[in-house]
């Protein structure tokens, strides 16, 4: 029961977080106006996907949570991850951002090899986020150039 509560609480926070910074610093005519790369995903994808990728973050989170190595490489990239948004999209500063999402991407590789021996489940549920995180790192990257 309490291994249970462990993950309904990770899941319920990082959640919970993800959706109130999200919901707070929402894009907006700033962002409408940007010049973006022709792979752009539309705004509709982002809450699914991110979604999803949460709850694996949340699960890989709870199952390190007694591990200090895994769980201070895990709050890093959550710190990060949540810094993101609000820089990106509140302070609209991109290139900040950039340098934020390139420390999260490190952040995230960094706690799959730690976990890669320890615990393989958890550093295999952040692989598709490395994924992503690599691919918004391009997204950012993209935009700043082209603005």
């Amino acid at each position: 029961m309490r291994r249970t509560a462990l993950y309904f609480a990770f899941i319920v926070s990082v959640l919970g977080v993800g959706l109130a910074i999200g919901s707070i610093t929402r894009p907006d005519g700033w962002y409408a106006a940007l010049a973006k790369p022709s792979f752009n995903p539309p705004n509709w994808i982002f809450a699914p996907v991110w979604t999803l990728l949460y709850v694996m973050i949340a699960v890989a989170g709870a199952r390190s949570f007694e591990r200090s190595d895994g769980m201070q490489l895990w709050l890093s990239q959550m710190v990060l991850n949540f810094a993101w948004t609000p820089v990106f999209f509140g302070l609209h500063r991109p290139g900040a951002a950039l340098v934020i999402v390139l420390a999260t991407l490190a952040a995230v590789v960094a706690f799959i090899v730690t976990r890669w021996k320890a615990d393989r489940f958890s550093a295999l549920l952040f692989i598709p986020y490395a994924a992503w995180v690599a691919f918004a790192s391009v997204l950012n990257a993209s935009i700043v150039v082209l603005n």
